[in-house]
């Protein structure tokens, strides 16, 4: 299935030089982990009472695209450095959902936005990475498969908040979008329990 998880490899890649850096200076996995969470916070804080939402635009992708970076070197540094542990593997996965809730919920902010729909889109985040770790309860891996996980989530919300920050557009747009997410997210939590239940 189609999903932005296919190119972290690249973006991984791309990441090696400043993950040197960070392990030379004594950064820990568990440590980018929990400032992936604090940025995190911070945006959405800042994002819920901000006055002007319009540098909201700018801010979100922004903010995925380094958290994005985060999670990434978390998870290498982790591996590559063996610095593996079950405190990471829980801030981890509890650090990813909390961090959707921060980011996402303030796009309830956007005028004309369905506050539902934005309901929806987290609630429904939050059940596709509960369903990707019910393939390591069963004994087998983590699964990230897609439609809709949590890159491609942070993709479609990123570059919507881009385009609409250079070229405003319908905020029904915005809706629809939500709610194709949503759709996408049923289908890809199905695909993730089917695969764990087979391979369990």
């Amino acid at each position: 299935m189609i999903s932005m998880y296919k190119i972290k490899p690249k973006f991984q890649q791309l990441l090696r030089p400043l993950l040197d850096w960070l392990y030379k200076k004594g950064v820990t996995a568990n440590q980018l982990t929990v400032a992936a969470i604090v940025l995190s916070f911070g945006l959405g804080v800042s994002l819920w009472f901000a006055d002007d939402w319009n540098l909201g635009y700018i801010i979100v992708p922004t903010g995925l695209l380094l958290r994005m970076a985060l999670n990434a070197l978390d998870g290498m540094m982790a591996r590559i450095h063996n610095m593996q542990s079950k405190l990471g593997e829980v801030l981890n996965e509890v650090g990813d959902i909390v961090s959707d809730m921060f980011i996402y919920i303030p796009l309830i902010a956007i005028p004309k936005v369905s506050p539902e729909l934005v309901c929806l889109f987290v609630g429904f985040s939050i059940i596709n990475e509960f369903t990707g770790v019910f393939g390591k309860v069963l004994g087998k891996e983590r699964m990230y498969d897609g439609p809709m996980g949590k890159s491609d989530r942070a993709f479609v919300i990123g570059l919507g908040c881009l385009i609409y920050y250079f070229h405003p557009f319908s905020s029904e747009i915005i809706n629809y979008a939500l709610a194709i997410c949503c759709l996408l997210m049923t289908i890809s939590s199905f695909i993730r329990l089917k695969k764990a239940l087979k391979n369990g």
